[in-house]
């Protein structure tokens, strides 16, 4: 099987917010962050601590028959518990209680109190766990979105996306392996929104997906206490190599109203990009008018149009 070209994530150590800003920031391009303060976080959160000081509020979890989970085709279930005994199950390998089988695998993306209106913050849903975390000051206080609660059973895969905002996903217990994909390789991710349709990225259907192997492939794996920053628009895909706890954190760092205001999650599209996106939508269903040469001939001139813009375009530092 031919194999696509890899990468090592870069490793940085003692990294402060200058040397962030300065000297990782504008490469746009993803980096292992070592040794930044996390609190003590690092050293209380085991099971039983999270599973005393987070309480028995419910949380809404992922349940699924098959550690790799597929969020096109659903092949898991969503299902309530109280975050004590989530906590317990997910750091299990095998479960005398189960919803579908003893040796399911459970995820938590923890939400906002209204999940339709208000993105995740960990000092609201989890005070008594978030005076432990400490969030590495790395932008403004003001360009702050979400801190996302990550909990999952090891061998847990989930799949392959991007997101529209700049993150910094910090691995606070268990080793966790991170697939990264440039968004220049887009067109060779098979995508269906912000998802990839290609799920088993180790071993990839290439009769379906022979561009796959175009894709450039950086990878890493996080330690206890590593931060991952990933830039808005990398594809990511994660793999718990041991039951894990993280905090994910997004910013906004383009101008606030480039930003859906009703998106709790933060992974709708920039308006702009949205607007331009269902005009390409529009453009290709006006050629149904035409008999096929026709349609054929000229969406093959869009997409010269728009490759002489995209590939001609280079990635721009961010403001400071």
């Amino acid at each position: 099987m031919e194999l696509q070209e890899r990468v090592d994530v870069t490793v940085f150590t003692d990294v402060d917010k200058e040397r962030f800003l300065k000297k990782i920031y504008p490469l746009r391009k993803p980096a292992v962050l070592r040794g930044v303060p996390l609190g003590p976080c690092l050293e209380k959160w085991t099971v039983d601590y999270l599973s005393e000081r987070g309480g028995h509020r419910e949380v809404k979890i992922h349940v699924s028959s098959l550690p790799q989970m597929d969020f096109l085709h659903k092949n898991f279930v969503y299902r309530t518990l109280p975050f004590a005994e989530f906590v317990q199950r997910a750091a299990a390998v095998e479960h005398p209680e189960f919803f579908i089988s003893k040796h399911e695998s459970y995820y938590l993306r923890s939400l906002g109190e209204d999940a339709r209106k208000e993105p995740a913050n960990l000092k609201k849903q989890f005070p008594d766990l978030a005076e432990d975390f400490h969030i590495p000051p790395f932008f403004q206080s003001d360009q702050f979105f979400s801190s996302v609660f990550r909990i999952s059973s090891s061998g847990l895969q989930l799949w392959t996306h991007y997101d529209v905002m700049d993150n910094l996903l910090a691995q606070v217990s268990g080793r966790k392996r991170v697939v990264l994909y440039s968004p220049q390789d887009a067109l060779h991710l098979y995508l269906s929104g912000d998802k990839s349709e290609v799920l088993d990225i180790d071993s990839p259907n290439l009769e379906r997906y022979p561009d796959f192997v175009k894709a450039c492939r950086y990878e890493c794996v996080l330690e206890p206490g590593d931060l991952l920053y990933i830039p808005s628009l990398w594809f990511h895909n994660t793999l718990a190599l041991q039951f894990g706890v993280g905090v994910n954190v997004f910013w906004r760092h383009l101008s606030m109203d480039s930003y859906d205001k009703k998106d709790p999650y933060g992974n709708k599209d920039p308006l702009a990009a949205s607007r331009a996106l269902q005009c390409v939508e529009r453009a290709l269903a006006g050629l149904e008018e035409l008999p096929e040469d026709y349609q054929d001939f000229y969406a093959r001139r869009m997409v010269q149009l728009i490759q002489s813009r995209a590939y001609a375009a280079q990635p721009t530092q961010p403001a400071q």
